[in-house]
């Protein structure tokens, strides 16, 4: 394998807060040689995901924290270009978990799948198609499981998740109720999503607007961000409400408890004398789910029920500025990295 100059972005400090462009470096390195059972990718596209906030942080959580110095993780769309792999071919179009880097070396059995140029365009892979888009349905199914006639509440509502949770349960027969921030997402879940109300979470008076809006309560609400939209769901909540917990993007960048009183007694009595299902989980808790994810959506999109949309960022360098931003709501849609064409 010849010489290759792999640019790639490592996590240069543990964030404190926010992250900053000072928490990330850009590097310059050769590839290890290529062993029996790995492949050699290029990759086209980097999905930036929330959940990678955590990972950044030291301490427990569903998986191991990333190490200052390491590749910053996310999942790509790749082109092989090597293969010592008897499934890959040089060509072959994968979704990958690659990371943030212009070139890979990985092993042949941890690629996810073959993707079909001739589809849905390949980028939705890491949204709509992909990680994102099966979070929606996985969630909904096995937690949210909402029925025709129920109010359903979701949080960010224009992102992957959001957007796709809503259509979902709209397609089931619910009133849906989504919620934004700013006039533009808000018109886009309304006018584009087809929601039965879209609110902004940035307005003054959002708490009595989510009462005007959910007449009979709320049934389900999919969380995805914590924060001020939990604050003003929670007594609206009807008994036996299901809480799929996707993400709590309001509390990632947070250095210390938020301050006030300690309100854990009030949410354990409510999830007590409303019988509540609150359930936190990941989108691979429901891995089983996923080749009917595959064909259901991929149904969908072919017949053009589902509306997606994605925020496109071009080159690597920017990944880090992009990230930042989309912790601070600043995308709209799903955000991807085009790293070549």
């Amino acid at each position: 394998m010849p010489d290759i100059d792999n640019i790639r972005i490592v996590l240069a400090a543990r964030p404190k807060g926010a992250p900053t462009p000072a928490d990330f470096r850009l590097e310059h390195a050769t590839l290890p040689p290529l062993r029996n059972g790995q492949v050699l990718l290029r990759n086209r596209w980097l999905s930036l995901d929330p959940y990678l906030r955590g990972r950044m942080n030291a301490g427990r959580s569903y998986v191991a924290p990333l190490e200052v110095g390491d590749v910053v993780e996310g999942g790509t769309v790749s082109e092989v270009v090597q293969s010592l792999h008897p499934a890959w071919s040089p060509g072959d179009l994968v979704l990958a978990h690659a990371g943030w880097q212009t070139y890979a070396v990985v092993d042949g059995e941890a690629l996810r799948r073959k993707l079909d140029p001739d589809g849905p365009p390949v980028s939705t892979a890491l949204g709509v198609y992909g990680m994102p888009g099966f979070t929606a349905y996985a969630g909904l199914r096995e937690i949210g499981k909402p029925e025709a006639g129920e109010t359903l509440v979701v949080a960010a509502a224009s992102g992957p998740v959001g957007a796709t949770v809503g259509q979902i349960a709209k397609r089931a027969g619910a009133r849906v109720v989504g919620v934004a921030g700013g006039p533009d997402k808000v018109a886009y879940v309304r006018d584009v999503l087809g929601f039965d109300a879209a609110l902004d979470h940035r307005a003054d008076d959002f708490a009595a607007q989510l009462v005007a809006a959910c007449p009979d309560g709320i049934d389900v609400y999919f969380e995805n961000v914590g924060g001020k939209v939990f604050d003003a769901v929670l007594p609206l909540l009807n008994d036996f409400a299901r809480i799929p917990v996707c993400g709590l993007i309001a509390q990632y960048n947070a250095s210390a408890p938020p301050p006030g009183p300690d309100r854990v007694p009030q949410l354990m009595a409510l999830i007590l004398t409303r019988h509540l299902t609150v359930r936190g989980f990941i989108q691979r808790d429901f891995i089983a789910l996923y080749p009917e994810f595959l064909r259901e959506m991929g149904r969908w999109l072919r017949d053009g029920e589902i509306c997606f949309r994605e925020d496109v960022v071009d080159g690597l360098e920017n990944a880090p500025a992009a990230f930042i931003g989309m912790l601070e709501g600043r995308n709209f849609g799903k955000l991807l990295v085009k790293i070549a064409d």
